[in-house]
């Protein structure tokens, strides 16, 4: 008989876990009698998501209660809306019935963590009262009422959803208004024909839509006393005051219906016309709106990011963004807002969640996502294991030197910069040099085989001892002879910050003498960085001479130079300056020409460094001109 005597508890898939923190009761507010449910928190032991367990406890207390509870199962079951509190599992012991749903918390206790104050206040509640009124709209559209509207049937989810509970007296409209049975009170919110049946009874929703306009004026008022206190509209937006005044009518043929008022509240101008609501109705339609809608919304959406509530971006927003690239009903642009909505996840969640997307992502053929991609690259490449980035991410990426458009070529050398320090040492050691001295040496266009000499320049320190002596010296001399001037002056600028990358040896027999020719270079920027970078190699060789020099074949240091080799001191961090800022005019020629735009250059300040020199410099023997 053992076989019958197992716990059901135990053999369920949800863990019950400890009562969620019941709201505070308001000072002013009547004592509630005991509550039908009491509302459980709890993880399926599946995979650990988090879920609400509404417990009602059987043969104890009112006799009514336990059939209320078993009718509100049953409508909860069979009632599926995205705007109705999502049924997942129930269970039924002795003592117990559990009813287990997604995870929510009261509405009750969320306005005390979230007081509905400032303009984002009046958004969230928008668009809680939005998706009310559909909720609504769909029982009526069922033929049900649900009879017992009001803050304590009302939950809210991580995201910031509203969806309607507390199921236990819906009934067909076809019954009409149920009666109150003798042993319940009386309550502020009960519509006046309850008690005047002289009034009439209006259309069957006559009664909900009476408690909804209870429920606004709690929402932004607290506990409500007595019907009396509806007279003041104390703290209602003035957005809601007309509504408000339509729903509490005593005349329950002058309420309207929440169909109407769904839509009469969306109008322009009208309360619900908020940006919060129109993001959440684009975002729920995402899959099925034009491509040309999706694209210019995903544009938008980076720059009202900081006006959503944080809650609303992280539940709501991420997941739907997620979905849309994972499933191809997004472009390029749904890309920055992603990753600027990812920021706010714990390094273990955005591994979990946004690395894989990633992974996928730099594997499709999409030219505009790939650039995005690399764009974006600083924003998120803290998060990318190492492992990762080497296995399956760079073979991917390393395709973007030998792409056709020159804006990919140009994108794809500067990521190294991110990239490289995650690689292992056999792609740092062999497949990134080559890739970069096939852009440096082969390129056809000037600023890219500038990009490919100020990126070894980065990443000389980086590279292993016997690639960095056999490989950088050689790639900076042949950049001093590139026909761009910004290259030649990109080369002297990677000298000078990996100028601790070489033994004594090299600094005399190639660094020092691929330096000295460009003392006679036709641009005067140029010469005048060869002229400080030589200095510095000079003193280098003199302080290791007096020391005693370093014995042949010593390894050198991977020091790099001070100030970095993005900056350095004087001219030198100029010239880095100078070069990128050519590049960067370069691709953005190349991207406005693509696009079908006029090109457009960013204008430089003076920070950028000294002005663009010529395009096409004299020949290398001809006199230096104007210098």
């Amino acid at each position: 008989m053992w076989l019958f005597s197992r716990d059901p508890v135990r053999d369920f898939p949800f863990e019950l876990g400890p009562p969620d923190p019941a709201p505070a009761p308001a000072a002013d507010a009547a004592p509630d009698p005991d509550p039908l449910w009491r509302l459980l928190r709890g993880r399926r032991k599946a995979d650990g998501a988090p879920v609400s367990v509404f417990a009602h406890s059987l043969g104890t207390g009112d006799a009514a209660a336990t059939p209320l509870a078993r009718a509100a199962l049953r409508r909860l079951r069979s009632l599926r809306h995205p705007s109705v509190l999502g049924y997942l599992d129930s269970l039924e012991t002795e003592q117990c019935l559990y009813l287990v749903t997604e995870a929510v918390i009261p509405l009750r206790r969320h306005l005390q963590l979230r007081p509905p104050t400032g303009d984002l206040g009046e958004q969230e509640v928008a668009w809680g009262l939005h998706q009310l009124l559909t909720a609504l709209s769909f029982l009526g559209g069922s033929g049900l009422v649900h009879h017992a509207l009001g803050l304590d049937a009302i939950f809210v989810d991580p995201g910031g959803d509203w969806k309607l509970g507390g199921l236990e007296r819906v009934a067909a409209a076809s019954e009409g208004v149920p009666l109150r049975p003798p042993s319940v009170p009386p309550r502020p919110q009960d519509p006046p024909e309850l008690s005047d049946p002289s009034r009439g009874q209006g259309e069957p929703w006559a009664g909900d839509m009476w408690r909804l306009g209870c429920l606004i004026w709690e929402v932004f008022n607290g506990p409500l006393p007595r019907p009396t206190a509806l007279r003041s509209f104390g703290k209602l937006p003035a957005g809601l005051v007309p509504p408000f005044c339509e729903l509490v009518a005593a005349e329950p043929s002058a309420r309207p219906g929440p169909g109407q008022l769904l839509q009469r509240l969306q109008h322009p101008g009208a309360f619900l016309a908020c940006p919060l609501v129109h993001t959440g109705l684009f975002l729920e339609q995402l899959q099925v709106r034009d491509a040309s809608e999706r694209r210019t919304f995903l544009q938008e959406l980076s720059g009202r990011l900081d006006a959503l509530p944080g809650p609303f971006r992280r539940h709501k927003l991420l997941p739907r963004l997620l979905a849309a690239l994972e499933f191809g009903s997004a472009d390029a642009s749904a890309l920055p807002p992603l990753l600027k909505v990812a920021k706010v996840l714990d390094p273990p969640e955005y591994q979990e969640r946004i690395v894989p997307i990633i992974v996928r992502l730099f594997s499709s053929p999409d030219r505009a996502l790939r650039m995005q991609l690399l764009q974006q690259l600083e924003d998120y490449v803290e998060f990318l294991p190492e492992a990762t980035v080497d296995a399956q991410i760079f073979p991917h990426v390393a395709h973007g030197f030998l792409d056709t458009n020159p804006a990919i070529r140009e994108q794809t050398v500067k990521s190294m910069v991110l990239l490289a320090p995650k690689l292992g040492e056999a792609r740092r050691g062999r497949e990134l040099p080559r890739l970069l001295l096939r852009v440096q040496a082969g390129d056809a266009l000037g600023p890219l085989r500038c990009n490919a000499t100020l990126c070894l320049g980065r990443l000389g320190p980086l590279l292993p001892p016997q690639t960095r002596q056999r490989v950088l010296a050689p790639a900076l001399a042949r950049a001093t002879r590139d026909p761009f001037a910004p290259a030649r002056a990109a080369a002297v600028a990677a000298f000078a910050a990996t100028h601790g990358c070489y033994s004594p040896q090299e600094c005399a027999g190639r660094v020092l003498p691929a330096l000295c020719g460009l003392t006679t270079d036709p641009h005067p920027g140029v010469r005048q960085q060869a002229f400080r970078a030589i200095r510095s190699f000079l003193d280098q060789l003199e302080a290791a001479a007096e020391s005693g020099g370093a014995p042949e074949g010593d390894p050198p240091s991977a020091a790099a130079a001070p100030g970095g080799p993005g900056g350095g001191s004087g001219g030198l961090g100029a010239a880095v300056s100078w070069a990128v800022t050519g590049v960067t005019s370069l691709t953005a020629r190349l991207m406005g020409a693509e696009a079908g735009a006029p090109p457009q250059t960013p204008p430089q300040t003076p920070a950028e460094g000294p002005p663009a020199p010529p395009k096409e410099p004299p020949p290398r023997g001809a006199p230096p001109g104007g210098s």
